[in-house]
């Protein structure tokens, strides 16, 4: 049984760890589950869903405590259209019908054709699924993971030291001040315990 207490430890201990706190939820199975059947092209499960299944459980609480969304990306060049991304968000409703949860589904690929009408300024096309993920608004949320057979894949461009040491700090690369402090001010109320990274 890895250690689950991961902070200050080697990545590999840390990959274990967050392995094993995800197998926990069935949740965060079930979503992935769901998207290895969707079978989107270069996917993840990632975002604030992976971030606060483990703040839970450090803070010993239920595991799907305050959790909004799931947040499913893929990346498709190919295909950009709304429609596309639908059929994903649709089919995904029916697989997890008895979810309660907000299933976010996202082809990286298109964000920059509708980002500046949602946030009020322009991004350039990401050109990888990696590139969008390195651009998410905290270190400790820049964490994506699938199942890739029955290897555990997990891409983590700032490392899992902020995520199991309960920090939230800003990721400057695209979002704004204003975007952060939102962020932050429920996730405090969410987890008091998070140590807050002043922008």
């Amino acid at each position: 049984m890895p250690d689950l207490n991961a902070f200050n430890k080697d990545i590999i201990t840390q990959v274990r760890a967050l392995e094993s706190i995800l197998k926990q939820s069935p949740l965060i199975q079930m979503a992935l589950g769901c998207a290895d059947e969707l079978n989107m092209p270069n996917w993840y499960l990632g975002a604030g869903c992976v971030a606060q299944t483990v703040w839970n459980y450090l803070c010993g609480r239920e595991l799907t405590l305050h959790i909004n969304d799931l947040d499913l990306v893929y990346f498709d060049q190919n295909n950009l259209s709304k429609e596309s991304e639908s059929l994903y968000i649709d089919e995904a409703r029916k697989l997890l019908k008895n979810i309660r949860i907000k299933i976010d589904i996202k082809n990286q690929a298109s964000v920059y054709l509708w980002y500046e009408d949602y946030f009020g300024y322009s991004i350039s096309p990401y050109q990888s699924i990696e590139e969008a993920i390195n651009t998410w608004p905290t270190t400790a949320t820049c964490v994506a993971v699938k199942y890739v057979g029955d290897n555990f894949i997990v891409y983590t461009p700032y490392g899992l030291n902020d995520l199991f040491g309960m920090t939230v700090r800003p990721n400057k690369t695209q979002i704004t001040q204003e975007i952060y402090m939102n962020k932050v001010a429920r996730w405090k109320d969410c987890w008091p315990k998070l140590k807050i990274i002043p922008w």
